[in-house]
């Protein structure tokens, strides 16, 4: 249950709160972006060939030119075989930091189609730049290549999707340490969360069901990336975190048409 704490005519977010109010948006709006035809889309146009090229050297490519071990142990949610497949099938079209700017196009592009009409995403950008820049990138190398990534101030609705990006970047990498701190493998994870056929669909070959004493151990990590993510959060006052909430909210519901320029 979310926390208010009302004071006047202010209503107030508690950090947990909000760290757990926005998480899942946050992701699944990702998810969406990052399953769509129309992202598949562009990279054919730029060259990648079908599959997990685009998706592996695009999201990746701001690693730079990484070993494949060392972007499969960054990553840690997708199978092993998916992520050097992909990455060796992108790394033939184009180098890492040009895939990695197709790949932040490819988000802006699909913020302007998807983003509804009536956010105010430049009181977002405002909110969603100040958490990104207080964060704490040590140990998180996959958020902190995409809090360097150009973000354009010309393209307010497209940045808006690029910040969704990044702070989804945080909450992955962050998720992962959770994880493995847990004692648990990434590989389980993924089972506990998605059943096991989700996970084959990640890449993962041959998961087995997870085994009931790993659930409670799925649980602290969860409570854990939360608690992870508080010092970001903090960096809000209760107001802002109470509007960024509800931003967030807008931002990701079923989408109202942009006008043409939008």
């Amino acid at each position: 249950m979310t926390c208010w704490v009302t004071v006047g005519d202010l209503r107030r977010m508690e950090i947990i709160d909000c760290v757990t109010s926005v998480a899942r948006p946050i992701h699944d709006f990702g998810d969406e972006f990052m399953s769509d035809e129309a992202t598949a889309a562009v990279g054919l146009r730029a060259g990648f060939p079908p599959g997990r090229a685009f998706y592996c050297r695009g999201r990746f490519g701001v690693l730079g030119e990484a070993p494949e071990e060392v972007v499969r142990s960054v990553q840690g949610f997708l199978g092993p075989g998916l992520v050097t497949a992909g990455w060796r099938a992108g790394r033939a079209v184009m180098p890492a930091a040009e895939a990695a700017a197709c790949y932040a196009g490819a988000v802006r592009q699909w913020g302007r189609a998807h983003i509804p009409a009536d956010v105010d995403v430049e009181h977002f950008n405002h909110l969603a730049h100040r958490l990104i820049e207080a964060a704490d990138g040590d140990a998180l190398p996959l958020f902190a290549g995409w809090r360097a990534q150009p973000c354009p101030d010309n393209d307010p609705v497209g940045a808006a999707m690029q910040r969704v990006h990044v702070l989804r970047e945080h909450r992955g990498a962050c998720h992962l340490a959770a994880v493995r701190m847990c004692g648990l493998s990434a590989r389980t994870a993924m089972v506990v969360d998605l059943g096991v056929e989700q996970a084959t669909s990640y890449g993962w070959e041959r998961p087995e069901p997870a085994a009931a004493q790993v659930i409670p151990l799925w649980r602290r990590a969860e409570r854990l990336t939360d608690e992870l993510q508080a010092p970001l959060y903090a960096a809000l006052t209760a107001g802002e975190r109470a509007e960024f909430a509800r931003l967030v909210d807008e931002l990701t519901a079923s989408p109202v048409p942009r006008g043409p320029g939008a």
